[in-house]
Order: structure tokens, then sequence, then C-alpha cells
């Protein structure tokens, strides 16, 4: 199917047409969230519903996940074959069939169709996301391009609070505290239809969510955002790129979908962990459940600042440098202190908050290392946002390594997990960015440092 859609440039865009398209594309953002942090919920759900550990009950993220390491690259060529609007209509229709699945894996606690459901959704979200995520980058000035994306973030994030309460809302009964704690006692046949009768409270809003996305898809399709070209070069770019056949000849780009693995693995760890941290406390899952929605408005509270100061206080990269060393800092923090509180009406080890926390550390680093990593790929943007889009697997991966050491050492050990990954983002954050073409040295390639970026994140 060849892709006849007429494609504009983004400086033929008018101001009411741009506002237009970021207005529709933070629509995009914040479904991406709804449907993506109400994952916080599922994972301890699932590990009492379908009796599970903390490694199994982490395979929600890793399902959920992996499909935008499988579906990326495919994804770039999907679009560049239909368009934007057809393509990501194609995206929310695949979202649909995982949500509907959701209703067979009830109806016989099958945890394996459950993943299975999972892994379609993400699927979806993999072809909207290499979709939105360029458009974004690309709509607007260069050195405004971390403010648009955290006014998406906002979108996003503000998804994520509702969706684990209004979730929760739903599974959830007041007596469901009572019926946890009634679960060891009962007898084979009694526990399972008492974990059938639970399970079974997802048809309904999974159901609901399948026809909600048929439609978002329609109205995508069928909306005025245009079919801008993400692909535009200058001519200072295009001799840069002349000889460049491969998008792993840009340095900064494979380096930046590290940075994206290791970003979105912390992010995903600080949200889906810390009802089950939560639960070690004592903390009944009722009350647990708001957790995560301090966590993600921690982010919000971030996003702000980046729209406020970002350019005109403080560049894109050293927000970006700032974000990594309080991850650093917050993480030990989590580790190392020790002492009781109350606090927003919940007594809890001083060590959660900090937890909410990464919330605000992670908060700007995705918006900071999108256009970092793209600058100056030009033809080459569509395989590199695929690629980066790749390096979303990281959610997939990082949690089951916390989950695994949560098992062998404990819940509060496994989050020093987190130090290595802001180590290496700090790493990007101060040099990796800057890198432009690799030096051959015998077999081995040694990147090689060039100052290129243009606007208001050099050094």
């Amino acid at each position: 199917m060849k892709n006849q859609t007429k494609t504009v440039d983004v400086g033929s865009l008018s101001q009411r047409d741009t506002r237009i398209s970021i207005a529709l594309i933070g629509l995009l953002f914040f479904v991406f969230g709804f449907v993506t942090w109400v994952n916080a919920i599922l994972i301890p759900y699932f590990k009492i519903a379908c009796e599970l550990t903390n490694f199994q009950s982490y395979l929600v993220t890793f399902a959920f996940y992996i499909s935008y390491f499988v579906m990326s690259v495919p994804s770039s060529y999907l679009l560049k074959a239909t368009g934007f609007k057809k393509g990501m209509m194609i995206g929310f229709w695949i979202m649909a069939l995982g949500a509907f699945i959701f209703v067979p894996a009830a109806l016989t606690r099958t945890y394996e169709i459950f993943l299975l459901g999972l892994f379609m959704i993400g699927v979806g979200l993999a072809v909207l996301q290499t979709a939105a995520n360029p458009y974004i980058t690309v709509l607007g000035p260069k050195e405004r391009a971390a403010q648009r994306i955290s006014i998406m973030g906002i979108g996003n994030k503000g998804a994520g609070i509702l969706a684990p309460i209004l979730f929760a809302a739903v599974i959830l009964r007041a007596t469901d505290t009572d019926l946890f704690s009634q679960l060891p006692g009962m007898s084979p046949i009694e526990k399972a239809q008492a974990l059938d009768e639970l399970v079974r409270r997802v048809i309904v809003p999974y159901t609901v969510m399948g026809f909600v996305l048929i439609g978002l898809g329609i109205l995508v399709r069928y909306s005025p955002l245009p079919e801008i070209n993400t692909e535009q070069e200058t001519t200072e770019v295009a001799a840069a790129n002349s000889g460049k056949t491969s998008v792993l000849q840009f340095p900064h780009l494979v380096l930046g979908a590290i940075a994206i693995f290791l970003h979105v693995g912390t992010q995903v760890i600080s949200i889906d962990t810390i009802i089950g941290y939560a639960s070690s406390m004592g903390i009944s899952l009722l009350e647990a459940k708001t957790f995560p929605s301090y966590t993600l408005f921690a982010a919000i509270c971030g996003y702000l600042l980046g729209i406020i100061l970002i350019p005109k206080r403080i560049s894109q990269v050293n927000v970006f440098r700032i974000c990594t060393l309080l991850g650093l800092a917050f993480t030990l923090l989590i580790i190392f202190a020790k002492s009781s509180v109350v606090f927003l009406g919940h007594q809890a080890d001083v060590s959660i908050w900090f937890i909410v926390l990464l919330g605000l550390a992670n908060s700007l680093v995705w918006a900071s290392i999108w256009p970092l990593a793209l600058d100056g790929l030009g033809r080459f943007t569509k395989v590199g946002a695929a690629l980066l889009i790749m390096g979303l697997s990281g959610n997939a991966i990082l949690p089951l390594v916390y989950g695994y050491l949560a098992d062998q050492y404990g819940l509060r050990e496994a989050y020093w997990v987190l130090f290595p990954c802001y180590l290496y983002l700090a790493y990007y954050a101060f040099y990796g960015h800057r890198i432009r073409r690799w030096r051959i040295s015998g077999a081995a390639k040694t990147p090689v440092h060039e100052q290129h970026w243009q606007g208001t994140t050099t050094d």
C-alpha cells in the first residue's frame, strides 16, 4: 500500500494549524498515559488474582513493553506506507484488539492470555509512539522541543494519575482487604471461586476501553492533523549525511537509544513498584493505590517547571543534567534513609517519598533525549525515531530485574538497579549527546566528540 497523502513542511504551517496539531497530539499522549500507567494497579492485582511471585507479576510490564522492541522498526515502515493518520488509526485498532483479549483471559483466569492482550496493546502503542514523538519534536522551533514534549508529558502523566485511581474504583471493593486476608485460609474450591470473581471485574472496563480506542482511531483518521514532513533536510544536514546509509552511523542517536532504554526503565520502576513497596510497610492495597499518582504528580511539577524555564532561564541540556544528578541522589536516599513519617495521611518509611520524588527527577529526561538524539538525522528521522522507541523495551527488562532482586534480596535493596541507570544518563547528558561520528581503531569503534548541536542546548 503506497501512501498518496500529500505531506507539508513544518515551516509552512500557520500558527493556528500548529496549535491544533499540538492539541491533537496532546490527546494522543493522554491516551498513551491512561493505557500505560494503569499497569501500576494491574501488577499487584494480577499478583493476587493469579497467585504470582514478584518476578511473575512484573511480566505485565515485560509483555506490554517488549512489543516496542519487536514493532518499532516495522512501525516506521507502516507509517511510511500509510502516512501518519492512517497509521495511527491502525495503532488504535490494534490496541482495541488487545483490550478485547482481556475478556477471554478473565473468563478463564489465564495469566498468559492477559499477557497476550497486554502485548497487543503495546504493539498498537508502538505504532502511535513512533508517529507522535518525532511529530511533536519537529512541530516548531528546535530549541523549544523539550518545552513541547513537556506539555505532552503533562497530558501523559495527568492520565496516569487518573488511571490507577479510576481502575481501582471499578475493580476493587471496600471489603477486598478482608478478602485478601482470608484467601490463605480458604479451601482450594472456595479460593478458586473468589479469585475467579475478582479477576472477572476487568471485563467491563477493558471492553469499554476497546470501543473507545476504536472511536479514537476513526477520530484521528478524519481529524485536521496535517501530514507533515518529519524528514526535511537543510542543505547543511543533507551534505553532512550524504555518505551515510544507516542510523547506526549516528553515535548520538545510538547512545540516545540506550539512554531511552535506561530512562524509561527507571521511570516505570518508580511508578509500578511503589504499590508493592507500600504494601511491604503494612499499607493496604486500597490505600497504596494512590502512591503512583503522587509520583506522577511530581513528574507533572517537573514538566511545568520545564515549560516555564526552558529555554528562557535554562537550556534543555542543563535541565537534563540536573535531572540525572537528582536521580542519583534520590536512589541513594531510597536505600539508606530509614525513619517512619506521617505525610499526606500515610504513615510509612520516609524512603517511599524519595521514590515519589523520582517522578520529578525523571520528568524532563525523555523531553531532553529526543531532540538531542534526533538532531541532524534528516531523512533518517523516522527510522531513528523507531530506534528510540525500541528503547522503550527498557520498561520490559528493568522491572523484571527489579522483581528478581526483590525476591532475592528485598524490595528496598532492589532499588540499587536504578543507580547505574542514572550514571549512564548523566554520561549522556554531559558528554554522549555531543558525539557525532565513530572513529574506527582496529576492529573497535570509538566515538568521536563533535560540537554539532545548535540552539540553546549547546554547552
